[in-house]
């Protein structure tokens, strides 16, 4: 047992160090070229979705708060914001970058425009449920990066994220090694149909929070889920970047829920149909 939580110890330490770098350098370039993003996020309809897609592609939660603060200004539509959260993979992206690279790069790669589709289709879906951005425009308030390493590096990168990152990441390896050493996990995981696993999968996306993605990832790294599987949990899942709207408009964010999670079960679907 203690063999298992030191191996486990050993290996969250090398992640959250290479995590921490990624986060890091990430989040500098989305602050210091946020101007940028912006002028370019509130322009027609489909570069709003073409943005907000290849935003969300990139590892963190910046992105998907920017777009939330955007939406909320009504400086960018609902599509948008769907967009950003379809491709989002969250915190745990920089966990998939460590633990399984090769795996990453395609699902980021697929969830650019699976995000634009997306994003494209709950404009027109809203059209229909009444779910309306506001009309208040703002500028969008300039960053300081003079402060970087005090206030983003420490306040938000290490203070914030890295002890959450560390709690999820070090329980999900011990509880599913010891499951799968003590219960004989893997055969059962194994012997679910893939369509339930990825029903599963999308369904606990609904959870506010990256960290649950972080149990598919460690199933798949352990070869018991197939990437299909945690394509759909990655898309499904919205991590932290929804609890901004949330103050906002229960409404909308109940709207995003629904769409992500019904869209990840019909992609899930759709894998199953051709093989994948």
């Amino acid at each position: 047992m203690w063999d298992i939580v030191l191996g486990n110890l050993q290996t969250t330490v090398k992640i959250i160090l290479m995590v921490t770098v990624f986060m890091t350098v990430i989040d500098y370039l989305e602050l210091r070229f946020r101007d940028q993003i912006n002028d370019v996020l509130t322009g027609k309809p489909l570069n709003q979705y073409a943005l907000a897609s290849l935003l969300g592609a990139v590892p963190g939660c910046i992105d998907a708060f920017l777009v939330v603060s955007l939406y909320i200004h009504g400086m960018v539509g609902f599509g948008a914001l769907t967009a950003v959260m379809l491709s989002t993979a969250g915190d745990e992206a920089f966990v998939m970058l460590t633990m399984a690279p090769e795996a990453a790069y395609k699902i980021f790669a697929i969830l650019i425009p699976l995000g634009f589709v997306g994003g494209f289709l709950a404009d027109r879906v809203v059209k229909h449920l009444d779910v309306k951005t506001r009309e208040y425009k703002k500028d969008v308030e300039r960053v300081d990066t003079s402060n970087f390493l005090k206030e983003h590096v420490y306040g938000h990168i290490i203070k914030e994220h890295i002890p959450r990152l560390f709690t999820w990441i070090f329980l999900t390896l011990t509880v599913i090694e010891v499951l799968i050493q003590r219960f004989d996990f893997a055969p059962f995981i194994e012997s679910l149909p893939v369509s339930t696993m990825i029903v599963i999968a999308a369904l606990v996306g609904i959870i506010p929070e990256s960290g649950p993605h972080m149990v598919f990832l460690v199933l798949y790294t352990k070869g018991l889920i197939p990437f299909s599987v945690l394509l759909v949990s990655t898309l499904s899942q919205d991590g932290h970047g929804l609890l901004p709207l949330l103050s906002h408009s229960v409404k909308d964010t109940l709207y995003v829920q629904l769409f992500t999670t019904s869209f990840s079960l019909i992609v899930g679907l759709a894998l199953i149909l051709i093989g994948v």
